[in-house]
């Protein structure tokens, strides 16, 4: 039977949830959101950066340290991906999108099997003091994973919100999403702020990735789990909005937690694809989109 102790459960253990979508779904908001890149490689260098952190975990190093760690690497990967996706598509014209896309799921391909050569299909998990302890708020027990994730979100949404508000450069990768032309007027070279931005979009993901394993157990094909979360809370959210991206996680992962306690775990995985229609047919631009 339902109750309000189920319901209040549902909806912290949700919120933890939503903040955790959103630390995996805000570099997405920045390659597809701000740049219209068709990045749907994004998950898979997820669960790559994911698999980082374990390789380095096994070596005594914390996974939230090791993402750190990763995020230059990333990166560099960010901008060696771009600049092969604008030479060979976005530079020679209107059809890039579809093409880009294919582009991007070779990526994916490409990306799994290589985790696969390395270290096999069995699941992997990481060690930490905080994970498999929780702490309890009154009847709710909350798990440190989670809490660690809920951190992770906060601190990439401030860090992300700070860095496009405040900077030159920041500014300049906003300024190219919606009027390239005047930005080079103002001297900026709008390759290179692409560039930019996509490496800040795959480095972020080094972090994110470190918070996937601390959450749960990855295996070479987590990634196609997130495909439909991610772009769910980026469209949700209103394309390149960063505060946007975290209240649309939590919105995803409440209403998904709520499902999952009312009707079990089989109709989970459906709702990031009926929320994704539903704000497609309603509001195409996002909550928080202009």
């Amino acid at each position: 039977m339902f109750s309000f102790e189920l319901l209040l459960d549902a909806v912290v253990l949700g919120v933890m949830l939503g903040c955790f979508y959103a630390a995996v779904s805000i570099g997405l908001s920045v390659s597809f959101g701000l740049l219209d890149v068709p990045h749907v490689a994004h998950p898979a260098f997820l669960v790559l950066g994911a698999y980082g952190a374990y390789a380095l975990n096994q070596a005594g190093w914390d996974p939230i340290v090791a993402g750190i760690v990763l995020t230059p690497l990333f990166y560099v990967l960010g901008v060696v991906a771009y600049r092969v996706y604008f030479e060979t598509f976005e530079k020679r014209g209107s059809d890039a999108g579809v093409r880009g896309l294919a582009f991007f799921f070779g990526v994916t391909f490409i990306v799994e099997v290589g985790i696969i050569m390395v270290f096999g299909v069995d699941q992997r998990t990481v060690q930490a003091g905080y994970i498999g302890k929780a702490i309890d708020i009154g009847d709710v027990r909350i798990p440190m994973r989670m809490i660690a994730a809920f951190g992770g979100a906060l601190a990439l949404t401030l860090a992300l919100t700070a860095y496009f508000s405040l900077t030159f450069s920041g500014r300049a990768i906003r300024a190219v999403a919606q009027d390239e032309i005047a930005l080079r007027l103002m001297g900026a070279n709008p390759l290179k702020v692409k560039q930019l931005a996509f490496g800040i979009a795959t480095a972020v993901v080094a972090v994110a990735g470190a918070l996937l394993i601390i959450v749960g157990p990855v295996e070479p094909t987590t990634h196609r789990v997130y495909i439909g979360r991610t772009f769910c809370v980026v469209v949700l959210a209103g394309l390149g909005s960063m505060h946007g991206t975290l209240v649309a996680g939590i919105v995803l992962g409440v209403v998904e937690s709520i499902v999952l306690t009312l009707y079990g775990a089989s109709w989970a995985p459906a709702i990031s694809f009926a929320m994704l229609l539903v704000v497609l047919a309603i509001r195409p631009q996002g909550m928080f989109g202009r």
